[in-house]
């Protein structure tokens, strides 16, 4: 891993209709619209899509790293999450996010120590950490 601080930068372009376009150095574009639920076309990702995914993305991240450190074996992974965008007061904005996290191991495997480390990586994940809503892990670690 770099030196902390890193640095991430993102453009943003758009006219006054239509898709907005991100970028970033050595990624493709990526095109980015209003969820249906403010009137947009429902069938891009939206910036309130992107930061539910980063949320998943991230957990995922986090947890391959510390189960590497942690020498547990896995087999697969699948997280969903939910934000929920509401008021609070005057402001809009996201109030809760919750994390699915289904974890499969090799029979055999410590599922209490597989559990934990679950935990682990939501308490670790960068994004969340970054959030000022709380997030709510719902874990289950299954051996096949």
């Amino acid at each position: 891993m770099d030196t902390l601080p890193h640095h991430y930068q993102v453009a943003a372009s758009a006219t006054a209709e239509g898709n907005i376009t991100l970028t970033a150095e050595g990624l493709a574009p990526l095109a980015s619209a209003a969820p249906s639920q403010f009137d947009g076309p429902g069938d891009q990702w939206s910036p309130e899509e992107l930061l539910v995914a980063a949320v998943a993305d991230c957990f995922i991240l986090t947890f391959r790293a510390i189960a590497k450190y942690n020498n547990l074996d896995w087999t697969n992974l699948e997280c969903s999450a939910t934000g929920t965008l509401d008021k609070d007061g005057r402001k809009t904005c996201f109030t809760e996010f919750e994390v699915n996290a289904t974890l499969r191991v090799p029979q055999g495997t410590d599922t209490d120590k597989a559990h934990k480390l679950l935990e682990k990586s939501e308490e670790n994940c960068l994004i969340t950490n970054s959030l000022s809503a709380p997030v709510t892990l719902n874990a289950e670690v299954t051996t096949s």
